[in-house]
C-alpha cells in the first residue's frame, strides 16, 4: 500500500518560513525511482504545480511564483522529501500536497502516479 505523508503545515505570518516534509512508503520499484513534487490548492481555485525534483540527477523546477522563495530538496535515504518555504505571502495560503510520478518529468495532475493528501499552509498579513 502506497502511502505519502506530509506533515509541517500550519499557520504563520508573512514573510515567515514553514518546511513541508513527505515520508513516502510502498512506491513500487522504490522512492529513488520517483520524481516528487508539491500542489497547492487554494480555496476557489484550481490545484496547480508548485515544484518538483527529478527522480535522476536530481534536478528541480519551480513555478514562477515561488522562484527564490521555496526551495525543494529529497533524501532518498529516509524516503523523504521537503518544501522549505521561505519569505512567504498571504497569496501562499493554500493545501500542500505531495505527489510522486514514476520515473518522468513532473509538472501536472496528469504526470502524477501517487498523491498525499495535503497539509494546510495559511500566512496571515
Amino acid at each position: 500500500q502506497v502511502q505519502l505523508v506530509e506533515s509541517g503545515g500550519g499557520l504563520v505570518q508573512a514573510g515567515g518560513s514553514l518546511r513541508l516534509s513527505c515520508v513516502a512508503s510502498g512506491l513500487p520499484f522504490g522512492f529513488s525511482s520517483y520524481t516528487m513534487g508539491w500542489f497547492r490548492q487554494a480555496p476557489g481555485k484550481e490545484r496547480e504545480f508548485v515544484a518538483a525534483i527529478m527522480w535522476s540527477g536530481g534536478s528541480t523546477t519551480y513555478t514562477d511564483s515561488v522562484k527564490g522563495r521555496f526551495t525543494i530538496s529529497r533524501d532518498n535515504a529516509k524516503n523523504t522529501v521537503f518544501l522549505q518555504m521561505n519569505s512567504l505571502k498571504p497569496e501562499d495560503t493554500a493545501v500542500y500536497a505531495c505527489a510522486a510520478a514514476f520515473a518522468r518529468r513532473l509538472s501536472s495532475d496528469y504526470d502524477v502516479n501517487y498523491w498525499g493528501q495535503g497539509t494546510q499552509v495559511t500566512v496571515s498579513s
